[in-house]
C-alpha cells in the first residue's frame, strides 16, 4: 500500500516537472518567433523605408536586411535554440 502511494506522489511530481519543461520551452519558443516576426515583417516589410536611408556596404539597409541580413539572424536563431534547449534538458534530466 504504501508503495503505491509513493508511486503516485512519484508521478505526480515528474508530472509537474514535465509541465514546468514544457513552459519553459514555450517561453523559449515565444522569445524566438516574436524575434522571427520582428526581423522578417518589420525590417523586412513595414521599417524597410525608413531603414533605406543607412547605407551598408554601398547597398541601402533595408534591401541588404531583407534580402541578406534577415538570413543570418535566422540561422543564429537556430544556434541559440539548441543551445537553450541543451541546457534546458540538462537542467531538468532529459537530455538523450
Amino acid at each position: 500500500m504504501e508503495n503505491v502511494t509513493l508511486q503516485k506522489e512519484e508521478t505526480k511530481v515528474s508530472s509537474l516537472r514535465l509541465k514546468s519543461y514544457w513552459r519553459k520551452n514555450l517561453i523559449y519558443l515565444g522569445i524566438l518567433l516574436g524575434i522571427w516576426f520582428l526581423v522578417s515583417f518589420g525590417f523586412g516589410i513595414l521599417w524597410v523605408d525608413e531603414m533605406n536611408f543607412i547605407k551598408l556596404g554601398g547597398f541601402k539597409l533595408g534591401f541588404w536586411f531583407a534580402q541578406q541580413g534577415a538570413i543570418y539572424v535566422f540561422v543564429t536563431l537556430i544556434f541559440v535554440y539548441v543551445r537553450w534547449m541543451n541546457r534546458l534538458d540538462k537542467k531538468y534530466n532529459v537530455e538523450e
